[in-house]
């Protein structure tokens, strides 16, 4: 059920009986030569309508920009300060709360988003308004990310290549794919900006000069077709697992015993 098409009242029908919200994050910034700037939420919302159509819960429209200062230096980068964006996105969580939603799934696509998804997460779950947890579709399939390419890359990689192949193929230039690989980093153990343990990077071009990482000619739609199946299978198993759960058991723990005050 995809939220913005749908009416006030079955949107009362839904929530009179579900309890449940996806909600799709990516960004809008580079992703190198070959792949657009929507590449992020284009995968989130892709994963979350396929899932939210296999199993009939909510599915939230899409948030498009995020935490995405690093890549700023490459034309058309968007991006919003990372308390901005925390208070968004609890901001718009406790709408869904007051409308009757007790949990939600943030679908995302874009590691910028994850430390700031968690803590919006706890914040909603310290007051026990909602359950709110942060979901990542590679993090979901590693080892069959990891089968599927040589040299993967954490942006702009043949792993993102090949999704976007699969759900928008023109959007790919696909005649710059050998660009992206030669003008970026193929394997991160080449960088050069890890000093005596120390992270001495902070932007997206530090590492990067076109902004991507990975051997993208090996991406193809259908290793796509076979990540986003995958994906989609662990999401819905999540969404099912988090509805069945009793509200309770997935709120705060009580603070040990003795209880604060209990022998006044």
């Amino acid at each position: 059920m995809y939220l913005s098409h749908r009416t006030w009242p079955e949107l009362g029908d839904y929530v009179a009986e579900e309890s449940l919200a996806v909600v799709p994050l990516g960004s809008t910034e580079q992703h190198g030569p070959h792949l657009p700037l929507a590449t992020d939420y284009l995968i989130a919302e892709a994963l979350a309508r396929d899932a939210t159509d296999r199993t009939g819960y909510l599915c939230t429209p899409p948030v498009r920009i995020a935490v995405s200062e690093h890549h700023r230096q490459f034309h058309g980068t968007m991006w919003v300060d990372p308390e901005v964006f925390r208070d968004y996105v609890e901001s718009f969580s406790r709408n869904l709360a007051y409308h009757g939603v007790d949990r939600i799934v943030y679908v995302n696509a874009h590691g910028g988003n994850v430390q700031h998804l968690r803590e919006v997460g706890r914040r909603l779950r310290r007051d026990e308004t909602a359950f709110a947890v942060e979901w990542m579709w590679d993090e979901s399939i590693p080892d069959l990310v990891s089968e599927a390419f040589e040299h993967n890359g954490p942006h702009g990689g043949p792993k993102e290549t090949a999704m976007v192949m699969h759900i928008a193929e023109e959007l790919v230039r696909e005649d710059r794919l050998a660009d992206a690989r030669d003008g970026g980093l193929v394997d991160l153990a080449d960088a050069e900006t890890m000093k005596f343990g120390s992270r001495t990077f902070y932007d997206s071009p530090d590492n990067s000069a076109n902004g991507v990482f990975g051997d993208q000619t090996d991406a193809t739609p259908e290793k796509g077709a076979e990540l986003f199946e995958a994906a989609s299978d662990q999401l819905v198993r999540l969404l099912e697992w988090v509805d069945d759960q009793p509200f309770a058991d997935l709120m705060p723990e009580p603070h040990v015993d003795p209880q604060p005050g209990s022998r006044r």
